[in-house]
């Protein structure tokens, strides 16, 4: 039975789908990060929102870890990189807090035009400052979008409902999509020359860190009004404020910043500025959204393999897992057929889709070959890790998909470049779920692969098969399965047979030393 760690506070409800679907679970909140080391080791599963972070430390001490969920939009409390490398799916609720933190952008741009936090202490100290609290309207404004994904679209919708014109840079924004949201969609330069109001919905990268600096509040409309509900690291603070002291933005509202909790920040005090403490879902029904959502997924995938909404592997719905199961285990047995066989360095691996497998989701399965194939040197290496791997090998990754069909109504091809030349292998699914070998490099042939492999490349002479039973036989080593192909008669032939036991070295050299003999192999799956 798969068992989980709740570490941060989950609702209840959440952690009943864990236990109704069969899972162990263990709600252990306000642990030190050496109490969870101590006990992660005994986990399949780790549920966090953002208390607890999951650091490469914490991830080494996990051994058997297969999935960290994240209740929630950010993964910064959790070192992706790490867990990607142990081979650990990290998901997370991207849709599940959209609404709660869009209304709230929407609620501080209010806040913004009508200084609702600052004539609210003014009357509450006894002062009735009417003129000094002048707003403006919304309506017929330009908002500025920066940042046009699940929130920015939400946040967009709502203005035009307010009848403010929205305009969107996003570099991942397609004309056709901003058309259909009703935006107009511009570069960053022309939104920070027209918006009246400019608001934030990206993730910090390296290439959206800091895009409010001082040269981008210089092209601002004098009077704009900034929010940010996104993430602290997207405006250069300093700057925020001299532009906030100059007038040239007339007011700020953040949610997020650089360095939470938020105890100390050179904006606090200033008139102009609307802080909340990280509010963006902050509401109870995102609250308790993301907690089903994470304990849905994280079960989905314990249980039947389904990955939704991860960070750092391919999504299989719970619909696709049956279907592509089968191929994900043949792709592997390719993978590791060929990575037991080679004989140098891999330099570039293409994985080629016919048939029926050509509209499958294909990446899974071009993992799971990479897996298969890294396996031999890697022990811990798994689909998650694998392209990762490879690319720090600098292995070049391609897919090929072919909708029509071979000899057969589907295939899969492993072509494995190497420093000594290519090796080619291929299989198919017999029954829809059976995997079979069906090409080695230029031999035919239709093979089951089993626990305990022998792999001869011989001469194709007569008495061979006798001759290499015979040794067997004399070893005491029963055969399963006698696989055989060549490529013409007296030509090259290749065999690949399965026994019930391993095959100890002295027997391999016996082997080696029959006659016909070119190569000789065991392999283990």
């Amino acid at each position: 039975m798969p068992k989980v760690l709740i570490a941060d506070s989950l609702s209840p409800r959440a952690v009943d789908i864990f236990r109704t679907r069969g899972i162990e679970v263990d709600v252990k909140t306000g642990l030190k990060p050496d109490d969870i080391k101590a006990i992660i080791g005994g986990y399949d599963g780790l549920a966090v929102r953002s208390a607890t972070k999951v650091t490469a430390e914490i991830i080494a001490a996990a051994p058997g870890l297969k999935v960290i969920g994240r209740a929630g939009i950010g993964v910064d409390t959790v070192d992706v990189a790490a867990a990607t490398q142990a081979g650990i799916v990290v998901m997370n609720t991207p849709f599940g807090n959209s609404i709660t933190t869009a209304e709230h952008a929407i609620a501080m741009m209010f806040a913004l035009a009508r200084q609702i936090p600052q004539a609210d202490r003014s009357t509450q100290a006894g002062k009735w400052e009417k003129s000094k609290f002048m707003g403006v309207e919304v309506t017929g404004k330009t908002l500025g979008i920066i940042g046009c994904g699940n929130i920015g679209a939400i946040v967009a919708d709502r203005a035009l409902g307010l009848r403010m014109k929205v305009v969107a840079f996003d570099p991942f924004l397609t004309v056709e999509r901003a058309k259909a949201l009703g935006v107009e969609k511009v570069e960053l330069d022309d939104l920070l020359a027209r918006a009246d109001f400019i608001t934030l919905h990206t993730p910090l990268t390296n290439d959206t860190r800091d895009i409010l600096n001082a040269a981008a509040f210089a092209k601002m409309k004098p009077g704009v009004r900034i929010i940010n509900c996104a993430r602290g690291g997207l405006i250069v603070e300093a700057d925020l404020k001299a532009a906030l002291e100059a007038g040239q933005v007339a007011a700020a509202a953040l949610d997020v910043f650089p360095v939470e909790p938020a105890k100390d920040n050179i904006l606090f005090g200033l008139e102009n500025i609307v802080v909340t403490p990280h509010l963006g879902a902050a509401t109870t029904e995102a609250q308790e959204n993301v907690a089903l959502q994470i304990a849905e997924q994280m079960s989905d995938f314990l249980l039947d393999g389904a990955v939704t909404n991860a960070v750092n592997v391919p999504s299989v719905s719970a619909e696709e897992a049956p279907r592509l199961t089968p191929y994900i285990r043949l792709a592997e047995q390719l993978g590791s057929l060929a990575g037991q066989l080679l004989t140098s360095g891999v330099t570039a691996v293409t994985v080629e889709f016919h048939g029926e497998a050509s509209a499958l989701n294909t990446r899974p399965i071009t993992a799971a070959a990479l897996t298969g194939l890294l396996k031999p040197a890697l022990d811990r290496v798994n689909i998650v890790s694998a392209p990762v791997v490879a690319k720090e090998r600098n292995i070049q990754i391609a897919e090929l998909t072919r909708d029509t069909a071979s000899d057969y109504h589907t295939l899969l091809s492993l072509t494995v470049e190497t420093e000594t030349g290519p090796l080619v292998l291929q299989g198919t699914l017999v029954g829809a779920t059976l995997p079979r070998i069906v090409k080695l490099g230029a031999v035919p042939l239709e093979a089951e692969l089993g626990q305990h492999m022998l792999f001869i490349r011989n001469r194709d002479k007569p008495g061979f098969i006798g001759a290499l039973g015979g040794v067997l036989g004399d070893a005491g080593v029963n055969i399963a399965t006698f696989h055989l192909g060549r490529t013409a008669p007296g030509a090259d032939a290749v065999l690949l047979t399965e026994v019930d036991q391993p095959i100890p070295a002295a027997l391999l050299d016996a082997v080696r030393r029959l006659p016909q003999v070119v190569e000789a192999r065991a392999l283990a799956f």
